[in-house]
């Protein structure tokens, strides 16, 4: 199996996750809370999964980066929330960090 199929089932349930904060208005609605923490116990399972095949440095940049764009992504289509130049530059940086690091380094999955 690809190291990066539990990478990305930690990505989207960390995604899940953090929308669903947001939703669960301090932790004050049942459902959104329990989709929290469900949600967060499913990714860094799967994220320590993923350490047995990819440096920890290598799979938490992957990580942070894809669930920042991500969980902007979900921020707009869920929140209606809206981003400014600046956050857009910032994102395609973070995209190109992750970019650079899959396709340059050596580092990655062995």
């Amino acid at each position: 199996m690809s190291p990066y199929i539990p990478l990305s089932i930690a990505i989207v349930a960390e995604v899940i996750a953090t929308t669903a904060m947001k939703s669960s208005d301090n932790f004050t609605r049942l459902v959104p809370s329990v989709i929290v923490v469900v949600g967060y116990v499913v990714a860094f399972y799967f994220l320590s999964i993923t350490f047995k095949f990819i440096p920890t440095g290598i799979a938490y940049a992957i990580w942070a980066g894809a669930g920042i764009v991500l969980i902007t992504l979900m921020g707009w289509i869920v929140h209606k929330q809206t981003l400014d130049l600046a956050a857009m530059l910032g994102m395609g940086l973070i995209v190109s960090g992750v970019l650079v690091i899959n396709i340059f380094s050596k580092s990655g999955a062995h």
